[in-house]
């Protein structure tokens, strides 16, 4: 009998070399080529002629451009994070670490839209049905008439999903899926490739919105070829520790919404909840004040939210360490040389711990100025003034640069009882210090240096 031809397929781009090699050819990514079985050629031929349909060529402006229509899953903080609900013949990827409740809030979601009248399908390929009962008992879903599946054969859901026609219909997960068409195992390149090309092309065609759950490697990212990512029209992903309360779900990818945006969840006997003041979980409860921290508000999709930020500074010695948790080590740094070259302030002898509160991260440079006056207060050992809150970015030159949508920000500082704001110039209310109706009670220090940042902070003191 004939051995069968073996391909080594790279598991981050999905090329494929006839030999395995220390680094993929395509992408160049290291020890990222996997052995697999090579598909026959005769099979691979007419795989795809049903994912191609002919279409006519059409005028722009003739094209029909309404606003899709969206159907709420009735969780508030998963409709924030789609763009207002789920729309027809979408497909949505969510990954996350396991355990971290990716099939509880799919379950919760489905449960919800199946009482408003939307036909379901859950399709598990690693539960049983008894074990998803089990699940939906436990999180008090009484009576649930979601339509459960235990299938991993590709072809079989694509029947079922033909036959029942659901409105929403998960994949529970994309990893454990198969095709006939392919000789390869359930989690391979080829495999998931293949199986998510016909089920997105199922939804766009049938209009069934397709839920796919994928998993993540060690590194946090989605497992198989980031072509993955491109096929689909939503990416989710779960973040949060498995031992606190709270979880994060981020939307990467979003044709149908704003990206970047989160929704925060607080995980419960009773399953996932979701939190209506997100800013309460990221705020230290202090009595009073204390030196080294500095609230800063930060945006996260269309949605301001309150951060503290904490600094230690400690006597370092001859090899100072610079540590930062949810925030860029490398800003750290820059922003250390900037306070020591223009406003005077200098750890080169110190340790410098920054971190953010919650577990959150923290990409934007509006942090700049809320991280500067967090080190300087724990250098001085002087807290900052309570109901004190700083956003800005801060150039080499030490300016102080305009954040984006300074104003909404302003007013989730006074609508959570803020007094006090150290902000760049160029967000400030126009007319000065004089701010309108609903910063009433917000006292404005608009700054366009850092050193001056730092001068109002003393004279507040």
């Amino acid at each position: 009998m004939a051995k069968d031809k073996t391909v080594y397929t790279c598991s981050e781009c999905g090329g494929s070399t006839p030999k395995w090699q220390g680094k993929c050819p395509h992408c160049e990514a290291w020890n990222t080529l996997v052995e697999g079985v090579a598909e026959p050629a005769g099979a691979a031929r007419h795989r795809f002629a049903s994912l191609a349909p002919a279409s006519e060529v059409a005028v722009l402006a003739d094209i029909d451009a309404a606003d899709v229509a969206r159907t709420p899953t009735g969780i508030d903080e998963l409709d924030r994070v789609l763009g207002g609900g789920i729309v027809e013949g979408g497909v949505v990827l969510i990954g996350g670490d396991p355990g971290i409740g990716k099939s509880t809030l799919l379950l919760q979601a489905l449960d919800g839209l199946q009482r408003a009248g939307v036909p379901t399908l859950y399709v598990t390929g690693e539960e049983s049905g008894a074990q998803v009962a089990l699940r939906s008992r436990r999180l008090g879903l009484d009576d649930s008439q979601v339509k459960v599946l235990a299938e991993i054969q590709l072809e079989k859901i694509q029947a079922t999903v033909n036959a029942q026609r659901p409105a929403v219909a998960v994949i529970d997960s994309i990893q454990t899926v198969y095709s006939d068409q392919l000789t390869s195992a359930p989690g391979s390149v080829a495999q998931v490739r293949e199986c998510a090309a016909h089920l997105t092309r199922a939804a766009k065609a049938g209009g069934t919105t397709i839920v796919l759950v994928g998993h993540v490697t060690k590194e946090g990212a989605l497992a198989g070829p980031r072509v993955l990512e491109h096929m689909v029209d939503t990416v989710l992903y779960f973040e949060g520790d498995t031992h606190s309360s709270f979880r994060l779900v981020r939307a990467i990818k979003n044709r149908f919404g704003a990206v970047n945006e989160i929704g925060v969840f607080a995980m419960t006997e009773k399953g996932l909840k979701g939190v209506a003041n997100p800013s309460a979980i990221f705020l230290s409860q202090h009595s009073e004040p204390v030196p080294g921290s500095c609230v800063l508000v930060t945006l996260e999709g269309t949605r301001p939210m309150l951060v503290e930020i904490q600094a230690l500074v400690d006597s370092g010695g001859p090899s100072p360490r610079r540590l930062s948790v949810g925030l860029d080590r490398d800003r750290l740094a820059m922003l250390l040389a900037v306070l020591h070259r223009h406003a005077g302030v200098a750890c080169m002898d110190q340790d410098v711990f920054v971190n953010a509160v919650g577990g959150v991260r923290i990409s934007e440079p509006a942090a700049d100025l809320a991280v500067m006056l967090a080190i300087a207060s724990s250098l001085r050992g002087r807290a900052l003034p309570k109901g004190f809150i700083a956003f800005g970015e801060v150039g080499l030159a030490g300016e102080v640069r305009p954040a984006p949508r300074g104003q909404e920000r302003l007013r989730e500082a006074a609508k959570l009882g803020f007094s006090i704001a150290i902000v760049p110039k160029a967000n400030a209310p126009k007319g000065g210090r004089a701010a309108p109706r609903e910063l009433e009670g917000l006292t404005i220090h608009p700054v366009e240096r850092i050193e001056e940042a730092l001068e109002v902070v003393r004279g507040l003191a």
